[in-house]
């Protein structure tokens, strides 16, 4: 889009989300995106409210293609393993999403709707909609969370794979060099890291079901586990 007879060079809507995910959500800025288009940055401001509307604009443009599958056969358990594997999986696949969705989350069309497909899952399920918007948030926030810290540990791979090499043989060092810690450490599985986040959130959507499990009013659960958190 060239500047044309001294005019300033026009752009639309569907141009910025075009540039933006081509950038990706890890490289997105309105500067990037500005020098991407060959437009300067007070063109995209007629469109987008900064670099917050800017990743908005382009985040939920991302999530409107997360169709999530819900198997009526599964139970509360494996439902819940499933919602919270395909949005990891879907997040991979879209470098620096996690780190959109881990700031606010549902901030957009793309967001609240799939809280609704969500919510209504667990409506199926048992759950009042209070309820199910707790759990259905409580499993999202961790797994965006875990998906969050995966990225972080591939972008230091990729950007100095031998010094995190060397990190990480300082740490077995360490660990070997500890009278109580280096057995059972050296005894520990080695898990890989698909299968070991699916294990923790395994385990951590069974405490949350056994916490909220359907028909208990989200207040009786939040007054428990507050009383157990008492004057800690």
């Amino acid at each position: 889009m060239p500047n044309i007879g001294g005019r300033p060079a026009m752009v639309a809507v569907d141009d910025i989300v075009r540039a933006g995910r081509e950038l990706g959500m890890r490289r997105l800025s309105v500067k990037a995106v500005a020098v991407r288009l060959g437009v300067t940055a007070t063109a995209l401001y007629r469109h987008v409210d900064g670099r917050w509307g800017l990743e908005r604009l382009v985040g939920e443009s991302i999530l409107a293609e997360l169709r999530l599958r819900d198997d009526p056969r599964h139970g509360l358990e494996r439902h819940l393993l499933s919602f919270a594997l395909q949005m990891r999986a879907f997040m991979l696949e879209h470098p620096g999403l996690a780190g959109y969705l881990q700031l606010l989350f549902p901030r957009g069309d793309g967001g609240q709707r799939l809280l609704n497909i969500e919510v209504d899952a667990l409506v199926r399920r048992g759950y009042e909609p209070g309820a199910a918007i707790v759990l259905s948030g409580a499993v999202a926030s961790m797994t965006i969370a875990m998906t969050a810290s995966e990225e972080n540990s591939a972008a230091a791979e990729e950007t100095d794979g031998d010094g995190l090499d060397r990190e990480r043989q300082a740490v077995r060092d360490r660990l070997s060099r500890d009278d109580r810690l280096a057995g059972p450490s050296a005894a520990l599985p080695q898990v890989p890291r698909p299968e070991y986040v699916r294990l923790l959130v395994t385990a951590s959507i069974r405490g949350l079901i056994e916490s909220c499990p359907p028909g208990r009013p989200v207040a009786e659960m939040v007054a428990d586990l507050a009383a157990t958190g008492e004057g800690l």
